[in-house]
């Protein structure tokens, strides 16, 4: 009996250009993908308390924030040439209107409702923020009943081509904390859990 050798499989990254005109097309109707490091991701389907949280963290940021800022919800950032991910919740410049010809390429602050999705958000997700320099990335836990919040992107010493956060803070339900986008307000981060 002879054993089969297994061929090498062959995998192909997409691009983002690439990824954005199958989107136009309508290839992925009804799908719920994002594109993360050239890879096509399928989101978690969301259940109501994942659901209600996002909407809740949204009108929390758009108070902390204010004017001459855009909070935005399951929407997309365009970072890289490989990667479209979108994020629960990004707050970044301007008006909706800003970005009718284009996603935006950068926030002040992205933030995922974590429950099954944890993981992914803790390393995937977080290294490509950092990666792409976004200042400021919180992950609402909803397994831990926490908020995590990470600062200062930077490439990690033993593998420069790969980006951390380098503060990372883990608040309870009775701590608060100032975005760095709006140093001036206050979030309690009881009122980012559920």
């Amino acid at each position: 009996m002879s054993s089969m050798i297994e061929p090498e499989l062959k995998t192909r990254r997409w691009r983002r250009v690439e990824y954005e005109r199958l989107v136009e097309l309508g290839v992925f109707t009804g799908e719920r993908l994002e594109l993360l490091d050239g890879l096509l991701v399928v989101r978690e389907p969301q259940g109501s308390l994942h659901a209600a949280t996002v909407a809740q963290v949204a009108r929390v940021l758009e108070r902390a924030f204010g004017a001459g800022w855009h909070v935005r919800q399951h929407a997309p950032l365009a970072l890289d040439d490989a990667s479209e991910p979108e994020p629960d919740v990004a707050v970044v410049t301007g008006e909706p209107a800003s970005y009718r010809a284009a996603h935006p390429g950068t926030a002040a602050l992205v933030v995922e409702v974590a429950d099954s999705s944890l993981r992914l958000d803790r390393r995937l997700k977080a290294a490509l923020y950092a990666r792409n320099r976004l200042p400021e990335y919180w992950i609402v836990n909803l397994v831990d009943a926490t908020l995590e919040v990470a600062r200062d992107p930077r490439p990690t010493p033993e593998a420069p081509e790969s980006w951390r956060y380098a503060v990372v803070e883990v608040l309870r339900a009775s701590a608060s904390v100032s975005p760095l986008g709006a140093p001036g307000a206050v979030v309690a981060v009881s009122d980012l859990l559920p």
